[in-house]
């Protein structure tokens, strides 16, 4: 299927539109006529516009796009680095339990704390976002954010390693006597302590990642022309690959020290990104979207020239078609709220948004964010699991690099659909392969296909939910719906890690590849919910989109459903 042949064939041409419009129906979103002209060809210049096209006219939009996605690299970094550290032989020395001669292992619940804690500090963070975005706008929020980050990232890492013991402390008594006696009290467990202000630390670092999660998504959805917005916003998936690498090169590398900087060392390395990413947010333009939004008209015409290729007339038209949408999107209700998430046919949308989210935690890739200890589980050696994570990190990289391709060829619920289908055949093989007789053979067998559902779902239903939820919340509400989306996905991802933990873990029920089971049964549910509710919004603008909705389309019909390039409702 071409990218042409996929786009809507409601859509008019430019030469043919001015004849045709209805100046009475244009007239009731805006007073100048030229104007609704403008918006017409802009639109269809949008949908015109192919994928080589766009981003040679767009370089600048593209780079801000990635820049602003790449600030998930920092929740990514962290989800990743938990997850390796319960795999860590020092950490596992200095704050586990022995099970075995020489073997050691963190508890099932400060395994839960640890991955949960960032989460939950994310839960309060997506929900700050969206109405600190709706005020001061997409850069100065994910710029505040970054500053958090920075300050927060100092708790995780000078807090990682237990105080030195305190001096033996004198008894009031023993005064009397010629030498002073010292107190034989032990001290508390100093391992716990920190292991507990270390939970604290992720909670902290997890609300700047709330921040970052909301806003990210649907920045690089609005600055990007119709035919990238796929691509841009499947860089999500690919910063996700980006921190999974750079952890698992790190804990590697530092994984045969039997101290403490086998840990603090990663930590440190979390101070890289904030600085950089910051000073860059700092130059990049708004998105002109929320700049038409809070009515700074001036503002929004230059970011799309700073976006575009510098063509003033392209960009009046492009603000044209944004003025116009917006002005259909304000005529459905006035300041945005979050009770208007779950109003008429946004509360449709925010169902999508949500499901989208919540289902990226069923579909097998717990199994990702603690590949080394699956790899441990399932019988491989550590160094050896180190190695595999590695190349499982490498191997989702190239996976995102190939959904772009996927998007610009397919529509998004196909590549759902077939992806998560992909999965839950791989998922059940797994379980099937831990079910026998276990041999070096069946270790092997169990760890590529670990990497296997790794690489399916980096390469499509990872990418295209980011894109998905980026397209289905009208813009008005967009803000907000991202962050209740996030939320969402939290919501369904604490119970989750806890129960991927038991799963995997020695003093759980250490089902290893056996989970395949489990989450093959929840990616079948997945499915089905995508099959009966996902709609198609590949080439759909927001205008068309917004029309579909307000129709009551069903899903399975938004592809083949004629939109008019005239129609305002």
């Amino acid at each position: 299927m071409s990218d042409s042949d996929d786009k809507p064939t409601g859509v008019l041409h430019a030469d043919h539109e001015v004849e045709k419009i209805d100046v009475h129906q244009s007239e009731k979103i805006f007073d100048n006529t030229d104007l609704m002209n403008d918006a017409f060809e802009g639109e269809n210049q949008e949908h015109a516009m192919g994928v080589w096209e766009a981003v040679k006219s767009h370089p600048w939009a593209c780079l801000w796009a990635f820049t602003m996605c790449f600030t998930i690299v920092m929740e990514s970094f962290d989800m990743f680095l938990n997850g390796n550290f319960v795999a860590l032989p020092a950490f596992q020395q200095r704050y586990g339990v022995q099970v075995a001669d020489n073997a050691w292992v963190i508890p099932t619940r400060w395994q839960s704390a640890l991955f949960q804690s960032g989460q939950c500090g994310a839960f309060v963070g997506v929900f700050l976002a969206g109405p600190i975005t709706n005020r001061i706008g997409y850069r100065w929020t994910t710029i505040l954010g970054l500053i958090l980050m920075n300050a927060t990232i100092f708790v995780s890492f000078f807090v990682s390693v237990p105080a030195p013991p305190p001096p033996p402390t004198v008894r009031w008594w023993s005064l009397i006597r010629p030498f002073p006696v010292m107190s034989t009290n032990p001290c508390p467990s100093l391992q716990a302590d920190s292991l507990t202000l270390l939970v604290v630390g992720q909670a902290l670092e997890g609300v700047p990642w709330g921040f970052f999660i909301a806003n990210a998504p649907a920045y690089a959805s609005e600055v990007v022309p119709l035919s990238l917005r796929g691509a841009c916003t499947a860089t999500l998936q690919m910063s996700w690959s980006i921190g999974s690498i750079i952890v698992a090169a790190a804990t590697y590398g530092y994984n045969k020290r039997e101290d403490e900087w086998s840990w603090r060392v990663p930590l440190a390395l979390q101070w890289i990104f904030p600085t950089p990413l910051l000073i860059l947010l700092f130059l990049a333009p708004e998105s002109p979207w929320w700049l038409i939004r809070r009515g700074r008209k001036a503002e929004a015409l230059r970011s799309i020239e700073r976006l575009g290729d510098g063509n003033h007339e392209n960009a009046q038209k492009s603000l044209a078609m944004i003025e116009r949408t917006v002005k259909i999107e304000e005529q459905m209700g006035g300041s945005p709220t979050l009770l208007d998430l779950l109003k008429g046919t946004d509360l449709r949308r925010t169902i999508i948004t949500c499901l989208m989210y919540a289902s990226q935690n069923f579909a097998g890739n717990l199994i990702a964010n603690q590949a080394t200890f699956f790899f441990e589980q399932a019988g491989i050696s550590p160094d050896k699991s180190f190695q595999l994570n590695l190349i499982n990190s490498c191997l989702q990289f190239v996976a995102n690099a190939l959904s772009w391709f996927l998007t610009a060829w397919f529509g998004r619920r196909t590549i759902y659909l077939w992806g998560t289908a992909t999965n839950v055949a791989f998922l059940f093989i797994l379980g099937i392969v831990a079910s026998v007789h276990q041999t070096s053979a069946t270790n092997y067998a169990q760890a590529i296909l670990g990497i296997i559902i790794s690489f399916v779902f980096a390469g499509t239903l990872g990418p295209i939910s980011y894109t998905i939820i980026s397209e289905t919340s009208s813009v008005r509400l967009r803000a907000l719906s991202t962050g209740v989306g996030r939320a969402a996905y939290y919501v369904a991802e604490i119970p989750m890690i806890y129960l991927a933990s038991q799963m995997l873990n020695g003093t759980g029920w250490n089902l290893a590849g056996k989970c395949g089971y489990v989450w093959g049964s929840t990616a079948c549910v997945c499915w089905m919910m995508a099959y009966f509710f996902l709609p198609e919004l590949k080439n759909r603008s927001y205008r068309e989109a917004d029309i579909l909705f307000n129709r009551k389309v069903p899903a399975r019909k938004f592809k083949t459903t004629v939109i008019d390039v005239r129609d305002n409702e």
